[in-house]
C-alpha cells in the first residue's frame, strides 16, 4: 500500500512537472508575441481631444459655477450638433494628419517617416492635408535626398503638405521643406544654408614621423580622391571640389524645382537667415508657430497626431553602432560630402 501511495505521488508530481513547463512555455510565447507586436505599431493622438482638455482645465478654474455650467452645456450642445450632422452623412470635416521629423546627421529619423507616410497616403481624402513639423541642421547628402524623396510620394498622392520650422531647417532639412506647398516659420527659426561642404583630417604627416606606412590600392583614377592616411595631391583636392560643386548644383536644381519663386542664385550661397529675413527672400510663406497653425486648424478641422514606433533589437542597436564606427575609420567618399 505504501509502495502503490509512493507511486502515485511521485506520479502527480511528474504531472505538476509538465503542466508547469508547459505554462512557462505558452506565458514565454506570449510575452514574446506581445513584446514583437509592441515593439512596431502606429501611435495615433487626437490633438483636438488634447486642445479642449487643456482648456477645460484651465476653463474649471478660472470660471465662477454659473459660468461654468453654461460652458459645459454649450460644449455639449456643440458636440450633439457634430454627431447629428455626421449621422445625416453631412461631409466630414478635413483632416490634417501631424508628422514630426527630428534630423540628426544621418536623418535616421526617416526610417520612421517612410512607414508614417505610407499609412497617411492610404487614408487620406482629397481635402486632408499633413503637417511636417521639421527640425535639422542638415546631414548626409544621400539620406536627407531620402527624406525629401519620402516627402514628395506625399505630393503624388495628391495630399496637400505644409512644413513647420520652430527652431532650424538648415541645408538638408531646407532640402526637406521646400517640397512642402507651403512652409511656416517661426520668426528666429534658422531657413536656408543650400551649400554643401567635405571635411575630413588626414594623418600621413603624423605616420611618416613614426615610420608608418600605408598603402591604398584601388582600380579606377577616381575610386579614392582624399583619404584620411594616404598623402593627398592636388589633383585629388581637384577632383573632390569638383563633386562637391556637382552636389552643389544637384541642390540648387531640386530647391528651384521644388520653389520656382526662388532667385536660387541669391539664396544658394550656404547663407542661413532668420524666418523674417528667410520671408524677404522667399524661402518661407508665413511667419507662424507650428503651435498657432494647430490651434487655428482645430477649430474646424480633425488633428491627428501620427508617430510610428519601433524599438529596434539589442543586436541590431549594436550592429548598427558597429557599421557607424567602421564607415567612419574608412573615410567612404559618400560620407565626405555633407549637407551642413
Amino acid at each position: 500500500m505504501l509502495d502503490y501511495l509512493l507511486q502515485y505521488v511521485l506520479f502527480l508530481a511528474e504531472v505538476t512537472t509538465v503542466v508547469i513547463a508547459i505554462g512557462v512555455v505558452i506565458r514565454f510565447l506570449f510575452n514574446a508575441i506581445r513584446r514583437a507586436r509592441e515593439s512596431e505599431h502606429l501611435e495615433v493622438k487626437n490633438l483636438n481631444r488634447r486642445f479642449e482638455q487643456m482648456a477645460d482645465a484651465l476653463n474649471h478654474d478660472l470660471l465662477n459655477p454659473h459660468e461654468r455650467k453654461a460652458h459645459i452645456k454649450a460644449k455639449k450642445k456643440e458636440y450633439k450638433q457634430r454627431t447629428k450632422e455626421q449621422k445625416k452623412g453631412k461631409t466630414a470635416r478635413s483632416r490634417v494628419f501631424v508628422l514630426d521629423f527630428d534630423g540628426d546627421i544621418r536623418a535616421s529619423a526617416v526610417e520612421h517617416l517612410r512607414e508614417e507616410i505610407s499609412a497617411v497616403v492610404q487614408v487620406a481624402r482629397p481635402e486632408d492635408e499633413v503637417l511636417l513639423r521639421l527640425e535639422s541642421r542638415g546631414g548626409m547628402v544621400h539620406t536627407y535626398g531620402l527624406a525629401a524623396s519620402q516627402l514628395r510620394r506625399l505630393k503624388s498622392a495628391g495630399i496637400r503638405l505644409t512644413a513647420s520650422v520652430d527652431e532650424v531647417a538648415a541645408s538638408g532639412g531646407y532640402m526637406m521643406a521646400c517640397v512642402a506647398e507651403r512652409i511656416i516659420a517661426a520668426p528666429f527659426a534658422i531657413i536656408g544654408s543650400i551649400g554643401v561642404v567635405g571635411q575630413l583630417p588626414n594623418f600621413n604627416r603624423f605616420l611618416k614621423e613614426h615610420n608608418v606606412d600605408f598603402e591604398l590600392h584601388t582600380a579606377g583614377q577616381y575610386k579614392r580622391t582624399l583619404t584620411l592616411f594616404g598623402e593627398n595631391t592636388d589633383a585629388a583636392r581637384d577632383k573632390f571640389q569638383e563633386e562637391l560643386e556637382d552636389t552643389h548644383k544637384l541642390f540648387k536644381s531640386f530647391v528651384t524645382e521644388n520653389r520656382p519663386q526662388l532667385e536660387i542664385e541669391m539664396v544658394a550661397t550656404g547663407e542661413h537667415w532668420y524666418g523674417t529675413r528667410a520671408l524677404e527672400r522667399k524661402l518661407i510663406d508665413i511667419i507662424q508657430t507650428s503651435d498657432d497653425y494647430l490651434l487655428a486648424a482645430s477649430k474646424d478641422r480633425d488633428i491627428f497626431e501620427v508617430h510610428y514606433k519601433r524599438r529596434r533589437p539589442l543586436q541590431e542597436r549594436l550592429a548598427s553602432g558597429i557599421r557607424a564606427v567602421v564607415k567612419g575609420a574608412s573615410g567612404e567618399r559618400w560620407q565626405d560630402r555633407m549637407l551642413p
